[in-house]
């Protein structure tokens, strides 16, 4: 299999350097191990998914360490979370940096015993899957942000994303592109192997419920993210669902983009967003077979605001950013205005609030920026230049303040 170079690989290299001990996370099959074992060759290896070295971690972590000498990468390192007190015994005891590699396929909060065992001592990145950038060859590697310097410096690596909807349908897991993997067979090995082992051991649901939950959640991807109904689809109780989720975001599978909240908004919804984080899996649980059946169907607006908000976070980890702070949503409505105001994300930088709509359209009209004014009651912010991020073929302003603008530069 080909190699395909990651952006993230930079960051990485310059925390292992300054770092005593780094913690990639990342949904399972996005990538982590080919990554490490291919730009750390000079690290020994272990790895938990064998019960064998995970049994000689948890039993003999002297032995284990003598058998796994640093610098060590150990893989899938949340299935025995004991050996994380040893590893801060090593790293207190020592000045040295780049000791310890850690990936695991949950975020740092899943983890029991990381957050107290290495707290102040572990580097945390997250690694997604592919982005288009590096599906296409791009090198550019700054988050999105439609300010003027940024679009400046993204029009010098503009290409066209041609074939847009088969990327969307296909996913944009690694080994989809690595090799010629039936699309079909690939889903339905991830769900199995992954999806209904990981996830499921720890939801503890038999497999007719689960995959009613999963089906269920992808299906309302894009959408505000309403406990009580996936409950009565599932069958289960909303505390049930509630926790369901919360595993499913901290693995990797799901986002929850949270709405922005100012005190000068007092109508704004507190009710947060869903999506996928992977369109090529939403589109197998919910049985959309084909890029052409996507495009003309009735979720297609749905999939690609999740494509695209996908898109934008992994840009923000790429570089080794926490989005989390950064980008929200809003919906709200206007006691004068007869109808809900919404803007699919409000990204905050600087002090500075930007407007982005995401519209599966090649036309786009000066009205679907018209709920920006809403963030200028914020007394303490700047709005900034507003963007319809959409299928146009080149850069156009709408508005003095408000440019439509293809989606090949996220």
């Amino acid at each position: 299999m080909s190699y395909i170079e990651r952006a993230i690989t930079p960051v990485i290299k310059q925390r292992v350097a300054t770092s005593k001990c780094l913690l990639l996370t990342g949904a399972r099959q996005v990538g982590k191990s080919t990554l490490v074992n291919h730009e750390f060759s000079s690290f020994n290896r272990a790895n938990f998914d064998d019960r064998l070295t995970r049994l000689q971690a948890k039993e003999e972590p002297g032995l284990f360490f003598l058998n796994n000498p640093r610098p060590l990468f150990i893989d899938e390192v949340q299935k025995e979370n004991s050996i994380l007190e040893e590893i801060k015994k090593i790293v207190d005891g020592s000045d040295s940096r780049g000791q310890f590699i850690l990936s695991g396929s949950g975020k740092l909060e899943l983890m029991k015993g990381m957050s107290e065992s290495l707290a102040g001592r572990v580097s945390v990145m997250e690694l997604s899957a592919l982005s288009l950038r590096e599906i296409k060859g791009i090198s550019f590697n700054r988050h999105f942000i439609p300010s003027a310097d940024y679009l400046e410096q993204r029009e010098k690596e503009l290409i066209p994303y041609d074939g847009i909807w088969e990327i969307i349908h296909k996913g944009s897991y690694p080994e989809l592109y690595d090799v010629e993997r039936d699309w079909q067979d690939y889903y339905s090995s991830y769900v199995a192997t992954y999806l209904e082992r990981d996830i499921n051991e720890l939801i503890s649901a038999d497999s007719l419920t689960f995959m009613k939950f999963m089906t269920s959640v992808a299906a309302r991807t894009g959408e505000m993210l309403n406990y009580a109904n996936i409950a009565s689809e599932v069958g289960t109780s909303e505390p049930t669902i509630k926790s369901w989720i919360s595993i499913l975001e901290r693995t990797g599978i799901v986002y929850i983009l949270q709405p922005y909240s100012a005190s000068a908004l007092t109508r704004a919804i507190k009710s947060s967003k869903i999506y996928f984080r992977d369109t090529g899996l939403a589109c197998y649980l919910t049985r959309w077979l084909t890029a052409d059946a996507l495009k003309n169907s009735a979720v297609a607006g749905n999939m690609f605001e999740t494509f695209v908000v996908s898109e934008i976070l992994k840009s923000y980890s790429n570089e080794g950013q926490d989005y989390r702070f950064s980008i929200f949503y809003y919906r709200g409505k206007d006691k004068r205005a007869a109808s809900e105001n919404e803007i699919d994300l409000v990204i905050q930088e600087d002090g500075i609030l930007y407007p982005v709509e995401i519209k599966m359209t090649g036309n786009p009209k000066a009205i679907m920026g018209s709920a920006n004014q809403i963030l200028d009651k914020i007394p303490d912010k700047q709005r900034g230049i507003g963007i319809i991020l959409c299928l146009i073929e080149k850069k156009t302003y709408l508005r003095e303040n408000l440019i439509a603008l293809p989606i090949e530069y996220i």
